[in-house]
């Protein structure tokens, strides 16, 4: 899906008050949705425009049970949704039902900002996908139910993988670089066999989690950074060994117009969301022509032997605690996202949320490659002060000095680590 999912970040100030104002149903009111006579729901601009009839669903659904309740809908661009909220939420104003993306879920959280809800309340909650479950879950307690989710997958040029001779789909790492190889050699140093460039963490800890390591641990209640451990620095020589060997581009750049470099015809592989081959594609990017008809999907293999686990981005629905109709709001989030929802998303593109339904898309072509990289995923850390970290950009610093050189694996890693954990257990 073609937007950036915005980091939970900046919302120390964001609500002041509002964990020891307690919610409507604590105090005896919807607990149920009864007597509710509005519900406000918040969503993007994805629901407006490209799933309207799901969200008329959802309405039916809460109306029907609710006969003559009034449900109004907002719908926010991801630029401005955070700040929207945040100004809303210091109000007695706030929404029933509004959108997150995953990873600005945990500083919300930490901030107490949104109800605890009961899993069991919501159709295939025992089946959630584990990154997504993770995003909706701080301190062991579950705060919003997940919505859908969008993978990672290699794209490659398939026409130029033919030129080398190459023109089975690689299953295998050994595959890919051995195919990488040939394309490197055949085009040449201003060409990137792999183009990847250096600051994308996401692809990044693919191989870090690939490899057994992680970006930080739990233990005993106390977060502390991983990136020096062994197998996160075998993970991180293993994604240098990539920049190193295949991408030739500027490794100061981070991956925002990597769809446009890819549409350029300046690479044969890319590492990325599952929309990027679609838009390096679209008429106004694609300068090698046709090239639709030449780009190939597959499921990035991992130097282990099994798949690279990929970062699941995607959306999650949360009950601000300030709601005066968090029963209404469960059982529109429940309408929304169980399991009739979930077809309705699927048939627009979607990942589903649930193990369930991610199995159903293996068995159609279309959707056999995001649904089988999707199985194997990892999410950042839920501890209070990830958000700082993100907003740091300390991986971002820690691989852009990898990819240039600045700093041996070791050296970064460890200046990471340290950066980490003066933050990470701050809230």
């Amino acid at each position: 899906m073609k937007r950036k999912l915005i980091a939970a970040i900046g919302v120390a100030g964001m609500m002041v008050g509002i964990v020891a104002c307690g919610s409507e149903s604590d105090k005896g009111g919807d607990k149920a949705g009864a007597d509710v006579k509005e519900l406000t729901v918040w969503l993007t601009v994805d629901a407006q425009n490209n799933w309207p009839d799901l969200v008329k669903a959802a309405d039916a659904a809460v109306v029907k049970k609710h006969p003559g309740i009034k449900i109004k809908h907002e719908y926010y661009g991801w630029p401005d949704k955070n700040a929207k909220l945040d100004a809303v939420l210091a109000t007695d104003k706030a929404p029933d039902v509004v959108e997150m993306g995953n990873t600005e879920m945990l500083g919300y959280m930490v901030k107490g900002a949104f109800a605890e809800v009961d899993p069991k309340q919501f159709e295939q909650s025992d089946a959630w996908l584990d990154g997504l479950k993770e995003s909706v879950t701080y301190d062991g307690k579950t705060y919003g139910v997940p919505y859908y989710a969008g993978g990672r997958v290699g794209t490659w040029r398939k026409d130029i993988a033919a030129e080398v001779g190459v023109k089975a789909t690689p299953k295998t790492y050994a595959e890919l670089t051995a195919a990488l190889d040939k394309i490197q050699k055949k085009k040449g140093a201003k060409f990137s066999a792999w183009y990847q460039p250096s600051p994308d963490w996401y692809a990044a800890m693919s191989f870090v989690y690939g490899a057994g390591g992680s970006i930080a641990k739990e233990e005993g209640g106390q977060w502390k950074a991983n990136l020096s451990s062994p197998e996160s620095i075998k993970g991180l020589n293993e994604y240098k060994s990539i920049l190193d060997t295949y991408m030739h581009g500027d490794k100061t750049k981070d991956e925002s117009d990597r769809h446009i470099v890819f549409g350029q015809g300046n690479a044969a592989t890319i590492f990325g969301a599952a929309w990027e081959g679609g838009a390096a594609a679209a008429p106004e990017t694609d300068k090698v022509g046709k090239l639709a008809d030449k780009l190939e999907t597959f499921v990035m293999p991992g130097p282990s032997g099994k798949p690279l686990p990929v970062f699941l981005g995607g959306s999650d629905l949360a009950i601000p605690v300030k709601s005066k109709a968090q029963g209404a709001a469960a059982e529109w989030i429940n309408a929304f996202t169980g399991a009739q929802g979930q077809k309705g998303l699927l048939a627009k593109g979607n990942l589903p949320n649930n193990k369930t339904d991610l199995a159903t898309l293996k068995n159609d072509p279309k959707t056999v490659v995001p649904a089988t990289a999707a199985e194997s995923n990892w999410f950042v850390p839920m501890a209070p002060g990830w958000g700082q970290v993100e907003k740091a950009q300390t991986l971002k610093t820690m691989l852009q000095e990898i990819g240039t050189g600045k700093k041996s694996v070791e050296e970064a890693a460890k200046a990471a680590d340290e950066a980490i954990d003066k933050v990470i257990n701050t809230k």
